[in-house]
């Protein structure tokens, strides 16, 4: 019995740039159905976060995705950003949430580790794998890719099968086979 394709939107919300994704995945294939960014300009910031809100609001209309999938909120350069971020966030999730859609959120380093393999990787080998394993050619941005990302490790997570307590959840060692993704790019 196979499982059905699923369509996920992947959410990479920013002040000024949110990044979208919206992929179909059985677990074990991947459609690209659709990738781009929002733009939000001018100065007044609510009327940014409603540009946001609009915007994501016509990519749930036109993509009728089945999950939302968003990166957690995280401090890493000041208190004043990641409240913007938090308020772009949610802004986004308010429009997805309006078409009462369920929401997924991943910790940065598990939407690394579920596209590359490792938790910390950069920003180049998020966009790489991302191409590989959507098949898109060309540029990418990292707004987009990133989007993209977070739906892929959606996808993987709601496919894997529960963990038991008898399986180790210890990721594979360099010695029993990992491989670098600079050996995947080529």
């Amino acid at each position: 019995m196979s499982t059905p394709f699923v369509r996920i939107l992947g959410i990479d919300p920013g002040s000024r740039i949110t990044g979208f994704g919206v992929i179909e995945s059985d677990g074990k294939k991947t459609h690209h159905i659709a990738s781009g960014c929002i733009r939000a300009s001018g100065d007044e910031f609510t009327h940014r976060l409603k540009q946001i809100y609009d915007g994501i609001a016509e990519v749930v209309a036109t993509h009728n995705p089945e999950h939302i999938a968003v990166e957690q909120v995280f401090v890493h350069k000041s208190v004043t950003s990641a409240l913007k971020l938090g308020q772009a966030r949610g802004a986004a999730l308010a429009a997805a949430l309006a078409r009462s859609l369920p929401v997924h959120e991943y910790a940065p380093t598990a939407v690394k580790r579920a596209v590359t393999g490792q938790g910390h990787a950069e920003k180049i080998q998020v966009q790489h794998m991302v191409k590989l394993l959507t098949g898109l050619r060309g540029q990418l941005n990292a707004d987009q890719a990133d989007a993209l990302a977070i739906a892929l490790c959606h996808a993987h997570h709601a496919s894997a099968p529960a963990v038991t307590a008898n399986e180790s959840l210890r990721p594979r060692s360099a010695s029993r086979g990992a491989r670098s993704w600079r050996r995947v790019a080529r």
